[in-house]
């Protein structure tokens, strides 16, 4: 394993004052303990194929706004074990269909007349990112609509 990307995630359903906090533990247990259990996981592998593949290097990519903390502290703890870690900007999901119907109503009001990122625009980016040469690091990239104006 040279490539991991965590891509897992979901959001709450209601405000934070209407949110009862086993959602907010489903959230955060989603977001952040399943992603911090499989990058446990996948560090002894991506430490390996460093050493031993023919790339010479491998990747971490964290398609989650939440975490650019841990991104960054990632990154500084494996750099000199030659494991890249970045994290690509927001992608339009299906996940605001998901919010409670006045912040729905709000996030599609922000991206109208924007035409949404397509799946294989992140796509293209992540794999920018862990096909350069060892000696680059991409440790963040924004990928946004062309017309976004946030």
């Amino acid at each position: 394993m040279d490539i991991l990307v965590n891509n897992a995630g979901g959001t709450l359903l209601g405000t934070a004052l209407h949110t009862t906090i086993e959602e907010w533990d489903q959230m955060v247990s989603l977001n952040v303990s399943a992603l911090l259990h499989v990058t446990h996981a996948a560090v002894p592998h991506l430490i390996d194929a460093a050493a031993t593949s023919p790339r010479q290097v491998a990747d971490t990519v964290n398609i989650k706004f939440g975490l650019n903390g841990f991104t960054e502290a990632l990154r500084k703890e494996l750099i000199l074990e030659r494991v890249r870690v970045a994290e690509p900007g927001t992608v339009q999901t299906e996940l605001v269909h998901h919010l409670g119907e006045a912040t729905r109503t709000a996030a599609l009001q922000q991206v109208s007349g924007t035409e949404p990122l397509q799946a294989a625009d992140s796509t293209d980016a992540i794999g920018c990112l862990v096909t350069r040469e060892r000696r680059v690091a991409v440790n963040e990239m924004l990928v946004r609509a062309g017309d976004q104006t946030w």
